[in-house]
């Protein structure tokens, strides 16, 4: 009964979203006050039957209710609790709905946080986020109903993927949809916007702190996938260049780009046109990402579902709207003249730098990921573009990014003198390039890889730290951090944070080593000063899986480091295997060791990495993510903060 009430809230919800999406469209255009007024309670019902749908689905796997098709082919009695609720996101059909529900929250939340928009642009905003959840609705109902029945209902159920009993793939798909949902909203400002004619300064201001809630989420998300990656797959890699990885990667830079070319439309009324462009493809780019995990033409460990019929479905979505909203824009883009003018040295040229550059490497991950595809179609021929190709196109362009971003943060608006930023950065360059030389000393004539890398992430930390401290004047800067706006925090903490990232990716791939060998009882070796012994291996029993687990005793200069107990699993009711390596972290290095099968001749097979500042990259990717959050909680970029405040623009709009 629970899910029948469920579906039954899912097709009162398609109800309320077409409408949603009508009544305040005419209303905008006829200016009738009430029919606008819908938009709110129309986004907040719509919120709420959405809430209870995936409430009942989450209630059918939390209790076991196997004559639900989806919970029978997802979960098991024997099933950890935590697993039972994140296999209601674990498959094809629960992740859409979970899709479904984050497009309805952030439509309620525009209603409840956007008292400070003109009526006209709030309906019309609440309108579109309206059609985009109609039509995802219309997906789930139609080709995907995750309350499809069983009679009569199996006594057991065939249990989740193992790969995804895991803390780190529990959490990962509900961030990574706030943040690919999330750019829906920037592109609801950006459709309403073209709709209405108009881009200010006040546009800018009110589609920033969008954008940036989901670049947050999608920069967690994409973090706990690359550490799920690492730690659970058993090579030890953190970025593997999977189509579905960047499917994700792809909209988290161009949701970059947005965030700074939104700051020059805030602040000097200047890439308007760009701006808009860049909201309406950053969603087309999630709406890909959803298209490309689900409509079986890639396979990965990470793709739901392999449905033709699906994928028309999803491609046609992704046609409708992305097509649509460029349509819209060729019509309406002469409209949006930029008012600001400002010379080649300047922090706005800066960021148009920034933005070809975030443009061109997404663009050049769109061709690696999607040129297979288009070679098997086109020309019959089957290939593949792997990380070689990835990693030589993709780097030039982050480290020319990274030498522009400390020089480019600290120029001021309009017009600048690059000698006298250069000069204030003179010290930051010398530590930067001591840090680079020094690695180059110490690593003993090894690839440029590692110099290079850390040379960038100094340069990025410290530029970082004195654009800070230029914020003052002399004798008093010390003083005035404290008093500094939290977007001016947030912008340094996150530039700190891609150099702690670049620094980690650059140690990492640089001075790893590798051991693979067979090792029997009471066996050791060394690795990069360090003596690995295996003590032992046991067969143990899981709460729903058998396991293989090594016993390894990790010393240096005789003196016990660590323990550490990786595991090979079977879990008996998918029958699947999966790997469980073991880490030994540190701040400067881990030691990852994976126990395998065992050998013929006696003996297991054991892989052993030494990995240095392999956690560099997920501490960066915490900053960067704190970074965001700074700023999102700065007073100037909370949604509707000027709701007290009106200036010349009719409509009520909001003056900072």
């Amino acid at each position: 009964m629970i899910a029948e009430l469920g579906h039954f809230a899912l097709v009162m919800g398609f109800i309320v979203a077409l409408l949603q999406t009508v009544v305040p469209l005419v209303g905008a255009a006829r200016r009738w006050p009430g029919w606008m007024r819908f938009s709110e309670p129309g986004a907040n019902a719509l919120f709420l039957l959405t809430a209870f749908s995936f409430a009942a689905l989450t209630y059918a796997f939390v209790v076991s209710d196997f004559s639900v098709k989806l919970v029978w082919l997802n979960s098991h009695t024997a099933k950890p609790m935590l697993y039972k609720i994140t296999g209601v996101w674990g498959n094809h059909e629960g992740s859409m709905l979970l899709w479904v529900l984050i497009l309805t929250l952030f439509g309620a939340m525009a209603a409840w946080f956007g008292g400070g928009l003109p009526p006209t642009l709030r309906a019309r905003i609440l309108a579109v986020q309206g059609s985009i959840t109609a039509a995802f609705m219309a997906f789930v109902l139609f080709t995907s109903n995750p309350f499809e029945r069983l009679n009569p209902a199996p006594l057991n159920g065939q249990d989740l993927n193992p790969l995804l009993q895991d803390p780190g793939l529990a959490f990962h798909p509900p961030f990574l949809y706030l943040g690919y949902v999330g750019l829906s909203m920037a592109f609801s400002f950006a459709v309403a916007a073209l709709i209405e004619g108009r881009v200010d300064a006040a546009w800018g201001r009110w589609v920033r702190p969008w954008t940036l809630a989901a670049w947050v989420f999608l920069t967690v998300g994409i973090g706990l996938g690359s550490w799920w990656a690492y730690y659970e797959l058993g090579w030890g890699g953190f970025w593997f260049w999977d189509p579905v990885e960047n499917a994700s990667f792809m909209p988290w830079l161009l949701a970059v780009a947005l965030l700074h070319s939104s700051v020059v439309v805030e602040k000097r009324e200047s890439l308007k046109s760009w701006t808009v462009l860049l909201a309406i493809i950053a969603f087309g780019f999630s709406l890909l990402g959803a298209f490309i995990t689900r409509s079986g033409i890639i396979t990965s460990v990470h793709a739901f579902a392999t449905d033709p019929e699906r994928g028309v479905f999803l491609l046609l979505i992704l046609g409708v709207f992305t097509g649509g909203a460029l349509m819209l824009y060729a019509v309406r883009a002469r409209a949006m003249e930029a008012k600001g003018v400002f010379a080649m040295v300047s922090r706005e040229s800066a960021l148009v730098l920034n933005n070809i550059l975030l443009a061109v490497s997404a663009f050049i991950v769109f061709i690696g990921t999607m040129w297979p595809l288009f070679s098997e179609m086109f020309f019959d021929r089957k290939l593949s573009v792997g990380a070689p190709w990835f990693n030589a196109s993709f780097t030039p362009l982050m480290v020319l990014l990274g030498l522009a971003l400390p020089l480019g943060a600290m120029l001021p608006w309009k017009r600048g003198r690059l000698s006298r930023v250069s000069g204030k950065l003179k010290v930051v360059f010398v530590f930067a390039l001591a840090v680079g030389a020094l690695t180059f000393a110490l690593q003993s004539g090894r690839s440029a890889l590692g110099p290079v890398g850390l040379f960038l992430g100094a340069w990025l930390i410290g530029g970082a730290v004195a654009d800070l401290l230029s914020r003052g004047r002399k004798g008093e800067k010390l003083a005035r951090l404290g008093k500094l706006p939290r977007a001016d925090w947030g912008k340094s903490v996150a530039h700190a944070g891609l150099g702690v990232t670049m620094m980690g990716i650059a140690g990492l791939l640089a001075w790893e080593q590798e051991d693979i060998r067979v090792m029997q009882d009471g066996d050791s070796f060394e690795l990069a000063g360090y003596t690995i012994r295996l003590d032992s291996v046991e067969d143990v029993q899981g709460p729903n899986y058998l396991s293989t687990q090594g016993a390894f005793t990790v010393l240096r200069s005789g003196a016990i480091v660590s323990q550490l107990y990786p595991e090979k699993r079977v879990y008996p009711v998918a029958g699947m295997p999966t790997t469980e390596a073991a880490i030994d972290s540190g701040f400067l290095r881990d030691i990852y060791v994976v126990v395998g099968d065992a050998q013929e001749g006696g003996g297991w097979a054991v892989r052993t990495y030494f990995k240095p500042l392999a956690n560099w990259i997920w501490g960066g990717a915490i900053l960067m993510a704190l970074g965001g959050a700074l700023s999102l909680s700065d007073r100037r970029y909370r949604v509707g903060v000027g709701a007290r405040k009106t200036d010349r623009m009719s409509g009520g709009v909001p003056a900072e």
